[in-house]
């Protein structure tokens, strides 16, 4: 969809008849309730009535095309939405999705499963696209807006190019709610570690999403040197594709060191910010990667870059990662990412820690793949 151009679709009002044509003139079983949500299951398919909300922890409408159920599932549930066999008619049945509006239930067409997640064999989390997206006028009257937050504010950029430590604590305990009391102190010789991992490890204490979700730096016990004995790794990628070191020593740890980049069996590459820009980098990028709202375009080209970036601000650091150049555009609560291996098109994902972070992407021409906002 282009900006938030979706197709408007009838919302028709749901009554208990309707229900028992949906999923058959005899329902197996039902209502179930998932998080707030009422699931009604028959032979001829399968009506779920959320609530209008916007509460990440419970049921609901998610966005113009994604419908989420969050919470443990019934069997019949369970069986329904994820356990019936690929090449079965049980698996090809409908999924009537409608949504409760005071004494209304909305019909909001049909969906299905992309992603389902269960726990002891018990669904507890499901993804579903609408096969026809929501206008944004029914959008905004099924998942209203939730009361507005205290974004994280932008001050700590001031200090990307002064005071490194302060701009990466102001951004990391901005963004990271605490989780908890502070751990016992780490058994490893703090001075053995550059300051900026000492910093970081500190800060993780009380926020682990600090050390990364999709990309991760490694605990300090955890530390290692690589496959020849010359660099110390500390920084690794989800599936081991490559990893990020430091030059060993046997003196004390240099200041601000050389962040190396390395694919196992390839020569390293240096990043071209030292520890102290790189944790900052780093921080941007998995701060995007693990924000519970998305924004994430097909690729862009460079006017279409500069379009989406005008009302952000840079951060002002040379590129992150060797493999594709990336630079960081920020907004209170914001985080958008811009990479490129070629400077002719260009890879963007936005991340942020609340809806509302997202409404300077709204009304931009772009062609989105996913849109919370």
């Amino acid at each position: 969809m282009t900006g938030q151009s979706s197709a408007a679709i009838p919302a028709l009002v749901f009554d208990e008849e309707h229900v028992s044509v949906l999923v058959g003139t005899s329902a197996i079983a039902g209502p179930f309730m998932v998080g707030g949500a009422s699931i009604v299951i028959g032979q001829a398919g399968t009506v779920i009535i959320v609530e209008a909300s916007d509460t990440p922890a419970r049921s609901g409408v998610w966005s113009a095309e994604e419908v989420r159920l969050v919470g443990s599932a019934p069997a019949p549930v369970t069986e329904r939405l994820m356990g019936a066999p690929r090449d079965t008619d049980e698996n090809s049945l409908p999924i009537h999705i409608a949504v409760r509006l005071g004494e209304e239930v909305l019909d909001l067409g049909t969906a299905k499963v992309t992603q389902a997640g269960a726990s002891d064999g018990v669904l507890t989390h499901c993804e579903m696209r609408l096969e026809e997206p929501l206008s944004r006028q029914l959008l905004d009257r099924i998942r209203p807006s939730p009361s507005p937050v205290d974004l994280p504010g932008l001050e700590w950029i001031g200090n990307v190019n002064g005071d490194r430590a302060a701009a990466l604590e102001r951004f990391v305990t901005g963004w990271y709610p605490t989780a908890g009391a502070a751990e016992p102190p780490a058994t490893c010789t703090p001075s053995r570690l550059p300051a900026g991992l000492r910093q970081l490890y500190r800060l993780a204490k009380q926020r682990p999403g600090a050390l990364g979700t999709q990309n991760s730096i490694l605990p300090e016990p955890d530390l290692h040197t690589d496959h020849l004995g010359e660099m110390v790794v500390f920084g690794v990628e989800n599936q081991g594709g490559f990893f990020w070191s430091l030059l060993w020593t046997l003196d004390g740890p240099e200041a601000d060191p050389t962040v190396w980049f390395r694919e196992f069996d390839e020569e390293p590459i240096a990043e071209q910010e030292p520890l102290s820009g790189f944790l900052i980098q780093f921080s941007l990028f998995e701060a995007s990667m693990s924000a519970d709202y998305l924004a994430l375009p097909r690729r862009l080209t460079a006017a279409q870059v500069a379009q989406l970036t005008e009302e952000l601000h840079l951060v002002p650091l040379r590129p992150f990662w060797p493999w594709a150049p990336t630079h960081f555009y920020v907004a209170p609560g914001l985080v958008v990412r811009v990479s490129s291996e070629d400077g002719e098109e260009f890879d963007v994902w936005a991340g942020a820690g609340h809806r509302s972070a997202l409404a300077p992407l709204y009304n931009l021409p772009v062609d989105w793949i996913r849109f919370d906002g």
